[in-house]
């Protein structure tokens, strides 16, 4: 028997990669392979310069010590001598608590400590102890808006905890808002729980320290001040603590108010503002924001003698502040910055352009074509009177288009409704009842006249309001098509998307008026670098000043006077006077967020240091070039509103209250500022449904999405889909009524329904509004008799009030019914 001989692969076999072996390869191992071979990446890491391993140590070490430094200089930048006091805002969460009294102990715990309080009530306790200073401000403790002004601009929150009460409705409220705003570094004070036995008040403190954990991040430390080194260990934390940062404070210059006085001229004055300067330096040529005031120009900075100052370091610098106290620091009108906000729009500009040779050669030729076209004419009209007949294709052109134009901007009839009673048109406008109603209260027994107490108009718009609502929740987007009015004129506005995400979109298409007005930026993001890097020249941090602001309506400080509350004003970067497109993410709240707020309805907006009304358009939140337009905001959910309003360079936090008729105001949803772009596409969708009529496999036989013939023909280039994911197209007509053929990319099911999409952009509306109301106090009080003189607590009105025991809540927001 032959021997077998082995198989030989040929020089054209293909050889596989040997198995990997277990363990990690050497580099002594690597360079012995490679026999002096260097790879192309190794090549290119030699190029970026790729440090080694000690290098690499070095560099974090110094990346380290550079945050290290920071962290000091910011510390040190705060409470010394040379730099504006430690500014703490005092918030007790019960009407109950007098913050008063909780001052006065800290001012008492420091035997060598300096008390002296501003005319604006602000109490400064200058410690050699601690050579440190501190300045307190207590805003009014129902007052929503002078808290969150006040908080703006501190270094530190106190919140006084009630340890003999819950926390009730308004506290929520109070720390939702603040908590959402910005939280400075946070110092928590129990107060109330001086008289209770060891027992309950240990128990009071635990469920207070529980609390502060589920709100505030960071380990929870409450203190108490029931001893003197209580109040020194409070005093040692606010200085020592890490400060926590807040872009829209830290980036700006800004002075919370020490005292306030105002030299009228004519029916404006100047406001004289004394305070230190914060934050960053204050241009006198530059623009300030005063927030619920707006914003002005300054005519002179006075840099004046510090009133409160450190004791230790004081005589040291008498010679300084001597020489800086007589600086006055003018505005100079050519590098001075202007308050015009928006541009002015010239009705000549535009697309038009001086017509060409061609496109005159092209106008007389259809000139003269247009007079040789016939006309029918009634018998015996002569050619003049001719001219003057229009065709009866021509005659119902413009009222076609108003009267598309008023359903697409939400000012359609109402009466075009379904067989199901909801709308069929997709308008966004606020079919409300400007109808007013007076409520009589009378004295009758329960349950007699009480028809005449029931508003059912505004009962009846509330009804439709949240159909309308429920509708779009469960059918997004999807309306019927109107019987009395073609298909083809009703969203002659509109086009189809082969992709929504992929096709072409030119943002500067048929633009409205108002954008003419605004300001655009060529690159965002490096004119807010180059914002925020440059230096200025001014009124430098730490210095005590008098800032004069020109042109203030008397009437605002009036209404300053009579509220009592905080004044903070805020240097201005620049451009940040000017109007654009501001984009604004929000959150849901569920603290009053509990009805669906449709489109373009009016909402309060805090948006960092600013404040002010508006109607936005809200939309979806997504990473595409086109995002689709919300109808509702639902409680729940995250949308984009978009708006007319002042530039603001990002970041800064944004709080959203709805206003309700009487006056309060629901805290409605939290958010950040997005973006500031006016070329963000928001598109309106339009979704046609129809139902299969006769389906044999992949075509069907479609009706009720159209109800004549022309409006098949004219929307058969569109795509359709279907609610169970098919896809296809309109093939042709069938008869007079709608019927048409489509084939479809599967089989259709007869229980599926057929979709048509179409799209159309969508544009704010100018309903930007700077001044806002203030809303009702948080608090409502009751009399009380014989309580001690060191209760008593300030009130929103601004005069003494008689000492006070117990206070009623009143609900900020409405109820959920």
């Amino acid at each position: 028997m032959a021997l077998s001989q082995p198989h030989r692969p040929s020089a054209l076999k293909q050889q596989n990669k040997k198995h990997r072996t277990l363990g990690h390869r050497s580099k002594g191992s690597i360079t012995k392979s490679s026999k002096g071979r260097i790879t192309q990446k190794i090549l290119s890491k030699k190029i970026v310069k790729e440090l080694s391993r000690e290098q690499r140590k070095n560099k974090s070490k110094q990346i380290r010590a550079l945050k290290q430094e920071t962290v000091a200089l910011r510390k040190q930048g705060l409470g010394t001598a040379s730099n504006p006091p430690f500014l703490v805002t005092v918030v007790p969460l019960s009407p109950n608590i007098n913050p008063r009294k909780i001052l006065g102990i800290l001012a008492a715990c420091d035997e060598a400590a300096v008390t002296t309080t501003s005319p604006q009530g602000i109490m400064h306790i200058s410690s050699p102890r601690f050579r440190q200073r501190f300045s307190f401000v207590v805003p009014p403790v129902n007052d929503l808006y002078a808290i969150l002004d006040s908080l703006k601009v501190s270094d530190t929150l106190m919140l006084l905890w009630p340890g003999d009460e819950e926390v009730g409705d308004a506290a929520d409220l109070l720390l939702s808002s603040i908590l959402a705003q910005g939280l400075p570094a946070a110092v928590h004070i129990v107060a109330g729980i001086e008289d209770m036995a060891q027992k309950k008040k240990h128990h009071a403190r635990q469920n207070l320290t529980k609390e502060i954990e589920l709100r505030f991040p960071g380990p929870a430390k409450l203190h108490g001040l029931e001893r003197r080194q209580d109040a020194l260990l409070v005093l040692r934390q606010i200085g020592a603590q890490k400060q926590r940062p807040l872009f829209f404070r830290d980036n700006r210059p800004h002075i919370i108010a020490e005292n306030v006085e105002f030299h009228e001229e004519g029916s404006t004055g100047t406001l004289k503002v004394h305070g230190y300067i914060r934050g960053r330096v204050l241009s006198v040529n530059g623009l300030v924001h005063i927030p619920g005031w707006g914003d002005y120009q300054m005519s002179r900075i006075v840099v004046s003698h510090d009133p409160h100052p450190l004791e230790r370091h004081s005589r040291g610098k008498e010679a300084s502040m001597e020489c800086v106290e007589s600086r006055v620091l003018e505005a100079n009108p050519d590098l001075q910055e202007k308050l015009t906000s928006t541009n002015e729009v010239d009705p000549m500009e535009g697309e038009q352009t001086w017509p060409t040779e061609e496109e005159l050669e092209e106008a007389e030729q259809r000139s003269v074509t247009s007079k040789s076209r016939s006309k029918r004419v009634p018998k015996g009209t002569s050619d003049y009177q001719a001219a003057w007949i229009i065709d009866s294709d021509e005659e119902g052109g413009d009222d076609e288009d108003e009267t598309e134009s008023e359903m697409d901007d939400g000012f359609a009839p109402v009466d075009n409704v379904s067989q199901d009673g909801y709308e069929c048109q997709d308008g966004d406008g606020d079919d409300e009842d400007n109808e007013e109603y007076d409520t009589v209260t009378v004295t009758d027994a329960e349950g007699v006249n009480y028809d005449e107490k029931v508003d059912y108009g505004a009962e009846m718009d509330a009804l439709q309001k949240l159909r309308s609502a429920r509708e779009d929740a469960m059918f997004p987007d999807e309306i019927d098509t109107p019987q009395d009015i073609p298909a083809r004129v009703r969203f002659q506005k509109f086009r189809g998307l082969q992709s929504f995400r992929t096709s072409a979109w030119d943002p500067n298409e048929n633009l409205p008026v108002d954008y003419s007005k605004i300001f655009q930026f060529e690159h965002f993001q490096h004119t807010k670098k180059r914002v925020i890097s440059e230096e200025r020249q001014g009124a430098e941090l730490g210095w005590y000043v008098v800032v004069h602001i020109a042109d203030v309506p008397r009437h605002l400080y009036d209404n300053h006077v009579a509220s009592r509350s905080p004044l903070a004003v805020f240097g201005l970067l620049p451009h940040e006077q000017k109007m654009s497109i501001v984009n604004i993410v929000i959150k849901s709240h569920s603290l009053g967020h509990f009805r669906a707020i449709k489109s373009k309805e009016r909402l309060v907006f805090h948006m960092g240091y600013r404040r002010f009304a508006n109607a936005p358009i809200f939309s979806e939140h997504s990473t595409g070039n086109k995002h689709k337009f919300f109808r509702y905001f639902h409680p729940g959910s995250t949308v984009v509103a978009t708006m007319f309003a002042p530039i603001t360079f990002p970041p800064a936090s944004v709080l959203v209250f709805r206003e309700r008729p009487d006056g309060a105001q629901d805290l409605v949803g939290t958010g950040s500022l997005l973006s500031v772009d006016p070329k963000r596409i928001v598109t309106k969708r339009v979704v046609l449904s129809g139902h299969p009529f006769k389906v044999n496999r992949k075509s069907a036989v479609i009706r009720y999405m159209f109800f004549n013939r022309e409006d098949v023909m004219w929307f058969k280039p569109v795509e359709l889909r279907t609610k169970w994911g098919r896809r296809g197209h309109i093939k042709e007509p069938l008869g007079t009524h709608g019927h048409m053929k489509c084939q479809f990319d599967g089989q259709l099911k007869s229980q599926d329904t057929v979709l048509l999409n179409l799209y159309k952009r969508v544009f704010p509306k100018w309903t930007f509004d700077p001044y806002v109301a203030r809303p009702p106090p948080l608090y409502t009080f009751k009399s009380s008799h014989d309580i001690d003189d060191d209760s008593s607590c300030e009130q929103s009105t601004g005069e003494q009030q008689p000492p006070l025991k117990k206070a009623k809540i009143v609900k900020f927001f409405s109820s959920r019914q």
